[in-house]
């Protein structure tokens, strides 16, 4: 009998998502394991793995919402595996006892490798069929001649630049709607997808529940500029990761947090929740739209801890790897407009929480150091908060102490 490929419950409050991508399609052999489908929710993106090893049987097109517990395909358990042709070398057919090459890392750009492993790692095939690459077709370095996942990877790299000369067309994500355009072709609707509908809702819930106040300040970032170069390259030899600006307003929020108790706090109905952890959402800018993954325990974390943590999020965010459990449970918000050229902002608080920084664009400015005209690259910093839980002096008080640290790195627990 069949079986059934539903849409499983992903996390609290989730009741549908969008089927927005099918990595297999009907009639393709599949096991257990194998990534089925890419569901796209309010909250984040999920691939939907085959339980047991069959003959798949899609039942719902790419794009379409379904709720939690629709069957959107089957599986056949009762069909094998196709059984896989081995072709017999030219020479060995003849009689002859010539030996097969192996690729090696110098073949890499020339002319193909006339060999290629038959079984491919699931890492690999993931890759091959994402990419639409021909694995006959790229130079092996692994053992006994298989491909690697650095081949292939390599292989796509060096495809990239023909593709765009040749203005190659690229897929485009799938849309969650049909696009409808207007008859005298003036405008197009489609409907929102569900994580940017997730995205209007908080903005609005926040700006009709909190009582938001936004305070300003600026900090010269001569110091911190001035560390990082200093430590760059010893610290990226030793944690194998670049010493960023992130990590230095994580420690520094995490001192002022701890200054100003308050600022780690939320409004519960007619309570006020005291946080006594440090959990730091950063927000990470994608195609999709803005997501917030959690810095856990940032406190005990370390400045290569850190890297490496906003580092993995950043990249699952954009590739729509992060689980519902990255984005939970954060105690304050930083958001940085500063990469994509904002100058001056006031952020939106990220409920419940009460408070949010935002950092800006590092800009060259004159200002006044011991009664002289100095020219210092120069951040503006605005700390949103909900006037309900925190009263001005405190919200100036933290930022101060945020300004303070970023002005005086000294200040924070230092470990490079």
């Amino acid at each position: 009998m069949p079986i059934e490929v539903k849409i499983p419950a992903v996390g609290e409050s989730i009741t549908s998502g969008v089927v927005s991508v099918w990595h297999k399609t009907s009639g393709d052999f599949v096991n257990a394991g194998d990534a089925l489908f890419t569901l796209e929710t309010d909250k984040v993106s999920t691939e939907i793995v085959a339980e047991k090893a069959g003959v798949l049987e899609t039942k719902t097109p790419e794009g379409q919402e379904v709720k939690i517990g629709e069957v959107v395909a089957t599986i056949d358990d009762s069909k094998s595996a196709p059984p896989e042709e081995k072709k017999e070398p030219e020479g060995k057919k003849k009689g002859t006892e010539e030996k097969e090459p192996v690729a090696t890392g110098a073949d890499r750009g020339g002319p193909a490798s006339p060999t290629v492993a038959t079984t491919l790692s699931p890492a690999v095939r993931r890759i091959v069929e994402e990419e639409h690459v021909e694995p006959e077709k790229i130079s092996a370095t692994g053992k006994g001649g298989r491909l690697t996942k650095g081949d292939v990877l390599a292989a796509v790299e060096e495809r990239k630049p023909v593709e765009e000369a040749v203005n190659f067309p690229k897929t485009a994500p799938p849309s969650t709607a049909a696009a409808q355009q207007s008859a005298d072709g003036r405008f197009t609707r489609k409907r929102m997808s569900p994580l940017r509908r997730k995205i209007a809702a908080q903005l609005v819930m926040a700006q009709q529940t909190a009582a938001i106040l936004t305070t300003f300040n600026e900090c010269d970032m001569s110091a911190v500029q001035e560390l990082r170069a200093k430590s760059q390259e010893k610290f990226t030899k030793k944690n194998n990761v670049k010493l960023g600006l992130m990590s230095f307003f994580i420690k520094a929020c995490v001192e002022a947090l701890k200054a100003v108790p308050v600022v780690n706090g939320r409004i519960e109905g007619d309570d006020f929740i005291q946080n006594h952890f440090y959990d730091i959402g950063v927000a990470v800018g994608t195609e999709r739209g803005l997501v917030v993954p959690i810095v856990r325990d940032a406190d005990k974390k370390s400045f290569a801890d850190l890297e490496r943590d906003i580092a993995d999020f950043s990249s699952r965010a954009r590739d729509g790897k992060l689980k519902i459990e990255d984005l939970q449970g954060g105690t304050f918000t930083i958001t940085n407009g500063g990469v994509y050229g904002s100058l001056f902002a006031t952020p939106i608080l990220n409920p419940p929480q009460s408070g949010i920084l935002g950092m800006h664009k590092i800009m060259p400015r004159p200002i006044a150091v011991d009664s002289k005209v100095e020219v210092r690259p120069m951040m503006y910093l605005a700390l949103s908060y909900d006037h309900r839980a925190i009263d001005g002096k405190e919200a100036v008080t933290f930022l101060i102490k945020v300004k303070e640290c970023i002005e005086d790195p000294k200040e924070l627990p230092l470990d490079f």
